[in-house]
């Protein structure tokens, strides 16, 4: 899902993250998605998977794969 929010000049887009267990879990994949380039706030919830990300403009899928990846979970997709 990606929709605009209040702000015209962003973007949130909601990606389904397996693995994430704990806040621990929420922790690391939203701090390794922070540091994308143009991304504003991450917010993951582990129970449902879902890491919700406001960005300035839409995200390459890759760079999202890969900030998962290396925080040790698997991208999944977007919701």
């Amino acid at each position: 899902m990606t929709a605009q929010t209040d702000n015209p000049d962003s973007v949130t887009t909601v990606y389904k993250v397996s693995g994430m267990s704990c806040g621990h879990c929420e922790g690391a994949v939203s701090g390794e998605i922070s540091e994308i380039p143009g991304v504003s706030s991450v917010k993951a919830v582990a129970s449902s998977g879902e890491v919700t990300v406001i960005s300035a403009a839409r995200l390459d899928e890759d760079a999202v794969r890969a900030a998962v990846d290396e925080a040790g979970f698997e991208l999944v997709g977007t919701v």
